[in-house]
């Protein structure tokens, strides 16, 4: 089983060709001070770290995987972005100067396996923002990981590239394994194999919340691209909260 987005930097993008990151980027927008220094973490590829300064932030991305920074510095020096890119794990993230906004989008916080990791990772945000600065995540909500994904199998063929999901759902641990198998066609036609495991929590909403506030955020939750209030079957959960 290879690290975690390890070879699969290289099929994510157009695995996830159909997300509007654009919409997407504008949403956190309308939460973010014009022009602010504004930190992504588990930037990935850096989709939304890109739009962000397109929009006018100036932007930080960071991640714990190497190789998916790897592609998100290349399509910064391709769009003509000065863009720093670190490799580091967010719930220990330190930086050298303040910033005005927080983003972490697609599931970042998932990946964090513990509720002590996100108390790590809240505490960390608090001590790199400004006072008033914004700290924006979504999550993957507990609904979705363990009626939604867990106990089923995706696959799909898309020509050049293939892939089997599995999913196990561990209710009394509340975390989702994810095994994905990958075929990606090679020039010369043959198909090369590879394997991932990945691991998301189903974090409550209740105990996000009063993590928050215990790290010095006040916050609300809307389901994810409205101001709305969450329903019970939401699937996608936007946290906004402000560093008090």
């Amino acid at each position: 089983m290879d690290e975690a987005y390890g070879q699969f930097a290289a099929l994510y993008d157009p695995l996830m060709g159909d997300v509007d990151y654009d919409g997407w980027a504008a949403y956190l927008a309308g939460f973010l001070t014009p022009g602010g220094r504004v930190v992504d973490c588990a930037c990935g590829t850096g989709e939304i770290t890109l739009r962000l300064a397109k929009l006018g932030f100036q932007m930080l991305g960071v991640d714990i995987s190497s190789a998916m920074l790897d592609v998100a510095a290349a399509k910064a020096r391709r769009g003509g972005l000065q863009i720093p890119f670190i490799c580091q794990d967010m719930a220990a993230l330190s930086l050298h100067q303040p910033c005005d906004g927080l983003v972490c989008a697609c599931d970042g916080v998932n990946y964090l396996d513990s509720l002590g990791r996100v108390q790590r990772f809240f505490r960390a945000a608090h001590k790199v923002l400004r006072p008033g600065g914004m700290f924006l995540f979504d999550i993957s909500s507990a609904y979705k990981l363990e009626n939604i994904l867990g106990g089923h199998t995706f696959g799909e063929d898309r020509g050049d590239c293939a892939y089997v999901w599995q999913n196990a759902y561990d209710g009394e641990q509340r975390l989702l394994e994810m095994d994905l198998t990958f075929f990606q066609r090679e020039k010369d036609g043959r198909y090369r194999r590879f394997t991932e495991r990945h691991i998301q929590r189903a974090h409550r909403q209740e105990e996000l919340l009063a993590a928050l506030l215990e790290a010095g955020f006040r916050a609300q939750v809307f389901h994810a691209f409205t101001q709305n209030a969450p329903e019970l079957a939401s699937q996608r959960l936007q946290f906004v909260a402000e560093r008090i």
